[in-house]
């Protein structure tokens, strides 16, 4: 099928601009320029939330291997029969494993050191089928963990800022004191560190510490659980099977998904991306003003052919489509071209930085100072299809100004002195 003519001669204008080189030398090197312009704010912008992405994947896949999915409480009062309530919630098809826990905060106490601390009660047989950060833990450190035997868990971080290593003891002094003739006193109690584990996440390493659910119960004089802890088949649904759960349990419990748990973290991570999202979307508008330069230095250079074309019949909306195709077909271009290179980069940016780390010998991601040691990258299609689309769209609108002028070229004045 044979194209309008418009098509045709805004083709033909953008394949002349690329051979022409000696008579329009100047036009085709700011249309080159524009081309790679779009083509690296593209590919810059596809690298940069892919690796955006990559971050936030790590880090919420570490959170959720110490955090749960779920996890259901009944208010301020114990919940009596976790059991029941598990097999409740395990009726949803979606939530594989549940496990009871107590939940309290302390201060650990080791020679002078003193230290703020969340204390979580756990079973140890049903804790690793919610927690996936346990699976690494030595099995013989949670059989340790026996009711009555007082043996306590921590982080590997917390372990070397007090210089605690397992077979020690250490002290926590409960918040909720008991009252004597002489006053409140505090509640102490000594435990004996059975274990080290390590979450990969440096928050949890230095806060959070495991002893049996009966230990944490006679801790904090809880009659019961403080909750229930579940695990999803995905829990990137967990606040729809949360809210699935919130109608099969009725309003006596309280249903949280690890979204609501951490909604700042999330939600100051979302507002990021979109900042730089919007930040390194002006490479792109830098090119699009390229691209109206070499639109109107085009319509300069071909005023007596405008002046022809509207002397055979050709109307100004007809004579401003020539030029919309031309400058959509460099927008185009350069989008295709940072688009492919955007998303080589972004599934092979792991190898690129390690090429560029052995070569300038440096690190991007020293270990030690961060707590992973690779630069993830999480490629999203959406994200690319929402680039390309918004980059196509800026090429188009930088085109209406330089075409709009090529329609209102009088065919006399054009053809004066020529």
């Amino acid at each position: 099928m044979q194209l309008p003519f418009e098509f045709q001669i805004g083709l033909r204008y953008t394949r002349a601009g690329r051979r022409a080189r000696r008579r329009n030398g100047f036009i085709s090197f700011i249309s080159t320029l524009s081309v790679a312009g779009i083509a690296l704010g593209v590919a810059a912008l596809i690298t940069v939330l892919s690796v955006m992405n990559g971050f936030q994947k790590e880090v919420r896949d570490r959170m959720l291997s110490v955090l749960s999915h779920i996890e259901v409480f009944a208010g301020r009062e114990p919940i009596v029969d976790p059991g029941q309530l598990i097999a409740k919630a395990r009726s949803n098809p979606r939530v594989v494993a549940g496990a009871p826990f107590v939940a309290g905060q302390a201060m650990l106490t080791r020679d002078e050191a003193v230290r703020g601390v969340l204390v979580r009660g756990i079973d140890p047989v049903a804790e690793p089928l919610v927690a996936d950060f346990l699976k690494g833990v030595d099995p013989r450190a949670l059989a340790a963990l026996e009711p009555g035997a007082f043996g306590i868990m921590i982080g590997r971080e917390l372990s070397r800022q007090l210089l605690i290593a397992t077979g020690d003891r250490i002290t926590l002094i409960a918040p909720q004191g008991t009252m004597t003739p002489a006053g409140v006193v505090p509640r102490l109690r000594q435990f004996r560190v059975v274990g080290v584990f390590d979450s990969g996440h440096y928050e949890y390493d230095t806060s959070l510490v495991l002893m049996n659910i009966e230990d944490a119960g006679r801790l904090f004089r809880v009659d019961g659980v403080s909750g229930v802890r579940l695990k999803t088949t995905d829990m990137l649904a967990a606040p729809q099977i949360a809210a699935e759960l919130s109608v099969t349990l009725g309003s006596d419990y309280f249903v949280r998904d690890w979204s609501r748990e951490n909604r700042n973290w999330f939600a100051a991570v979302q507002i990021e991306k979109r900042m730089m999202f919007i930040i390194l979307m002006l490479i792109i508008a830098v090119a699009a003003f390229n691209l109206v330069s070499m639109l109107v230095m085009t319509v300069t250079d071909k005023q007596a052919d405008i002046a022809i074309l509207r002397t055979l019949g050709a109307s100004p909306g007809s004579v401003m489509k020539i030029f919309v195709v031309q400058g959509a077909m460099v927008g185009l271009l350069g989008t295709a071209l940072g688009v492919f290179l955007g998303v080589l980069l972004a599934l092979n940016v792991d190898t690129v930085v390690g090429t560029l780390e052995t070569i300038f010998n440096f690190q991007v991601l020293p270990k030690g100072v961060y707590f992973i040691n690779r630069l993830p990258s999480d490629l999203h299609w959406d994200d690319v299809m929402a680039i390309g689309l918004t980059a196509c769209v800026l090429a188009f609108v930088a085109t209406l100004y330089p075409s709009w002028r090529a329609s209102q070229v009088r065919p006399a004045e054009a053809l004066r002195y020529e």
